[in-house]
């Protein structure tokens, strides 16, 4: 069973905090462990619970969310940061980005852009999950940075290849025996049929994965595909 990954929603304005957990229980693979509504709240469900990821604001009502920061970094070192906020000063943003903020949404928000931020961020700490070395592309994909599958400079992906999405397939697949059918990834990751195998053909033409053809004992083969293991 995939672990959840577990959100502290850090926000003084509750019906805002109210909504970013409507959003995340909408979003597969996160739940909410705990809402702070001030600085002190925070640092008591960041020392307890030690989350895996928080949504901060930078206005609460006693500090501000780049002094929590700090806080953070050195109590619960593994939890990782988005803020969520209306300030868009460059001393606060230059800050969030020193120190390390995944991803930086300002207010007001919409739900796509929230989804988009957490499941990028999901597909990013999956990549960070494994073990071993890590490919350069997927490397440069943990900084929104993507490395063509050719050594030609002017490679253009082909049309409807997402390198994100293409992360999360690598990121599902890797780890599963026996390989995986076309059918069975679009069932697994939400999918159609097309778009995983269009995904999988695309990492077979990267040499990244390869294909074989199994035979059962009734029916056509199946064709399964395999990420290569380095």
């Amino acid at each position: 069973m995939t672990t959840l990954i577990e959100v502290l929603i850090i926000e003084d304005d509750l019906r805002i905090a109210d909504i970013h957990q409507r959003f995340i229980e909408k979003i597969e693979g996160f739940t909410v462990v705990g809402s702070a509504h001030t600085g002190d709240e925070a640092k008591d469900w960041i020392s307890a619970l030690l989350p895996d990821l928080v949504l901060l604001d930078v206005y609460l009502p006693d500090v501000l969310g780049t002094e929590l920061m700090d806080f953070i970094h050195k109590n619960s070192p593994e939890t990782d940061i988005i803020f969520i906020t209306a300030a868009a000063e460059i001393e606060v943003v230059k800050k969030a980005f020193r120190h390390g903020v995944i991803d930086y949404i300002l207010k007001p928000l919409t739900f796509d852009r929230f989804k988009e931020s957490l499941l990028s961020y999901k597909v990013k700490r999956e990549t960070l999950s494994g073990e071993g070395l890590i490919q350069e592309d997927s490397i440069k994909s943990l900084w929104n940075k993507t490395l063509p599958a050719s050594s030609n400079p002017d490679f253009i992906p082909p049309k409807g290849i997402d390198p994100m999405t293409k992360e999360k397939v690598v990121s599902h697949i890797k780890n599963i025996e026996g390989g995986i059918t076309a059918e069975t990834l679009g069932l697994e990751i939400g999918v159609s049929r097309s778009t995983a195998r269009r995904y999988l053909e695309y990492l077979v033409s990267e040499k990244r994965a390869f294909t074989e053809l199994l035979y059962g004992s009734v029916g056509r083969p199946e064709r399964r595909y395999f990420i290569k293991k380095r």
